[in-house]
């Protein structure tokens, strides 16, 4: 019999008292450095058509995108309603526990790209959730998933504690092929070099033409 890849225990948290207390308070901070920021802002710049619609998962006050491009809509979905409330670069949004219910709250094939930043330790359905994504996203669009070195410890799941910086990335794969929506999976490195600065690793994937 095959071993589970993704076991029950891999999804426990330290913290398991419901998320809604957690992010009851907003956090007017960012969770990566300028330097991580403006990599994950290039990464955007990248794999976001510019005048395309964006679905910023697991949103907060800020989305990291390139303030010179124009989107037709920016959707965040993310758990504290006054951190929404003051992202400059929604045109609406959505308060949404994914670790509740994984279903996204739109139609299929809405979206021309998606962002989920420095969150996706978090999930404790993962796998639920980017087939999700998969589904929302039209055919052949970006999912951009960025992550660097730092997380709340308490609400991140026990399986990210179990790897460093290269088993995150082929967790997050994983993750990514066990959707099965998702085609041209890589990792990469854009840790900012020369300088001091937070890593970021992130993982693409698109949408299969045919899903």
């Amino acid at each position: 019999m095959k071993d589970d890849p993704f076991p029950p225990e891999a999804f426990r948290r330290y913290d398991e008292s419901p998320d809604e207390d957690f992010y009851r308070v907003p956090r007017f901070v960012t969770h990566i450095d300028d330097k991580a920021i403006a990599a994950v802002t290039e990464l955007y710049r990248e794999f976001f058509p510019p005048g395309g619609a964006v679905l910023d998962l697991m949103s907060s006050w800020v989305s990291h995108l390139p303030p010179e491009v124009e989107y037709s809509r920016v959707s965040g979905l993310g758990m504290n309603e006054e951190e929404l409330e003051n992202n400059p670069r929604l045109t609406d949004f959505a308060v949404h526990n994914l670790n509740e219910n994984p279903t996204l709250p739109y139609k299929d094939s809405e979206f021309d790209g998606c962002g989920i930043c420095v969150s996706v330790d978090y999930l404790t359905k993962p796998v639920e959730v980017l087939r999700e994504v998969g589904r929302v996203l039209k055919a052949e669009a970006s999912l951009v998933i960025t992550f660097s070195n730092r997380c709340f410890p308490t609400k991140a799941v026990s399986g990210w504690h179990s790897h460093g910086d290269a088993g995150h990335m082929r967790l997050v794969e994983d993750y990514l092929r066990e959707a099965g929506i998702f085609g041209n999976i890589r990792s990469l490195d854009r840790s900012p070099r020369g300088f001091f600065s937070d890593p970021l690793f992130a993982v693409v994937g698109n949408v299969h033409p045919a899903a």
